[in-house]
């Protein structure tokens, strides 16, 4: 709702919070926006909120004693589980590699516990699976008998510790190889899964003691998305609420994502370009105490444009409209920068110590626009006035930009799951020859081996 007043007190409340470990425990996806909180802190953290749920799954895990058959050889059974298999971001992001998987080597179901809103995503989600099971009717015993009886070799968690997560399912262990992935940014802590799939920028090796799960490191960017997503041509600014004339900053991510820290950077911005504006994700929680914070900054409330929701097609065609996106911080934009980087909008990241707040980071290097990771406060102002005081740079930026897109590994879906895939194979060829648990490291691709959209 972005009601500051008292924001100065968090950290200290937090980390208050953290110690008293008898206590209620705060949900770790909380904290995933706190500025000051550390990888380790965010670590204790998922580990107190499942203790006692963990406490609670020993006796129901040990009386389903799931067992697993080693011998077993033939295709490797994925199962994807979820609340997202409908129009969400996670899906957008997902479904091109789901529909890329190579049945000639994996059969891959999903295991569903979501609503099925009727729309056009879900019906394609349905298609993209070998076998669509709706566990949604489903107790936790009964949803983790389905996964077993079915023979799943590796469990695929997409949600963590978001909206409607069930991760008690996980808790009872009914498959032999358990993954994190793409859901939640950061650990589950420790006993849910064995691997978290990552890339080195977003889990550098110093990490590795922040995360209770081990790492399995994509090439380039452990963030999907295809190119199959068109973009119709951009609306007139007028249209989408936009001034005729005027610099346009851009920060799409959710409102609890906004801190007062980087809202004073883009009150700075605003006050040091003249004309332009800021346009953000409409919230009606969160847009008079936005507008009541720039004035206390000397920025006229005029100057914020916020964005109502729209079906993705339509907010794909308007982002263009943007000049540059500005990131948030610590929690920075996940499915929205990528979505700004394929609709051409360069964006601007300032990465910390966490997953949540290095992905934006991790998709400009897979992009090649490394240019555009900043590395403190001062830089991040410096270099987005520089951006919106010298058009012929953002335009040198954009054009940059508008050939990525297609020619590096970003958005490149059919390289991107056999990456995928081949840490699926040796997560599997470990489990079966009990081999520890170690880090897979996949190396990047040769430039000669990306390859420009048909």
């Amino acid at each position: 709702m972005c009601e500051w007043d008292d924001f100065h007190t968090r950290e200290a409340f937090v980390r208050e919070r953290l110690r008293d470990l008898d206590g209620e425990p705060i949900p770790p996806f909380w904290l995933l926006s706190e500025p000051g909180v550390s990888g380790r802190e965010h670590r204790a953290s998922s580990d107190i909120w499942m203790r006692k749920r963990l406490a609670l799954a020993a006796v129901e895990k040990e009386r389903l004693a799931f067992d697993f058959p080693a011998g077993e050889t033939g295709k490797i059974r994925l199962g994807y589980l979820s609340n997202d298999f409908h129009d969400h971001a996670t899906a957008l992001l997902l479904v091109e590699t789901l529909e890329a998987h190579d049945r000639s080597r994996f059969e891959v179901h999903a295991y569903s516990y979501g609503k099925d809103d009727g729309r056009e995503m879900r019906r394609r989600l349905a298609c993209a699976f070998d076998h669509f099971h709706d566990i949604s009717s489903n107790s936790d015993n009964e949803a983790a008998r389905r996964i077993n009886d079915d023979g799943i070799h590796i469990l695929i968690d997409l949600k963590g510790f978001t909206q409607n997560t069930r991760t008690s399912i996980l808790a009872l262990r009914p498959a032999p190889v358990q993954v994190n992935y793409l859901g939640y940014p950061g650990t589950l802590g420790a006993e849910l899964c064995d691997y978290i799939i990552s890339d080195s920028f977003v889990t550098p090796d110093s990490a590795a003691e922040d995360y209770a799960e081990t790492f399995a490191l994509l090439p380039h960017c452990y963030q999907p998305h295809g190119r199959k997503v068109l973009i119709d041509p951009a609306p007139d600014r007028a249209s989408a609420g936009l001034p005729i004339e005027g610099f346009v900053f851009c920060c799409f991510n959710q409102a609890f994502k906004l801190t007062p820290g980087i809202f004073d950077i883009w009150c700075r911005l605003l006050d040091a370009v003249p004309a332009s504006v800021l346009w953000l994700l409409g919230s009606s929680a969160a847009e008079g105490n936005l507008r009541n914070e720039a004035l206390k900054r000397g920025i006229a409330a005029s100057r914020l444009i916020f964005a109502p929701d729209l079906p993705q097609s339509r907010h794909l065609a308007r982002l263009q409209l943007a000049d540059l996106v500005l990131d948030t911080a610590p929690y920075g934009a996940h499915t929205t920068a990528s979505d700004a980087l394929w609709a051409g909008v360069p964006l601007i990241t300032w990465p910390g110590e966490t997953f949540a707040s290095r992905v934006a980071g991790s998709l400009l290097s897979a992009i090649g626009l490394p240019e555009l990771i900043v590395d403190c406060e001062d830089d991040y102002f410096e270099r987005a006035l520089a951006l919106a005081s010298n058009p012929n740079s953002l335009a040198g930026l954009r054009s940059k930009l508008a050939f990525n897109r297609l020619t590096t590994p970003l958005f490149d879906v059919e390289a991107y799951t056999a990456a995928l895939e081949k840490l699926y194979l040796e997560m599997w060829s470990r489990r079966r020859a009990g081999s520890p648990l170690t880090t897979l490291r996949l190396p990047a691709a040769r430039p000669e081996a990306t390859r420009p959209a048909p």
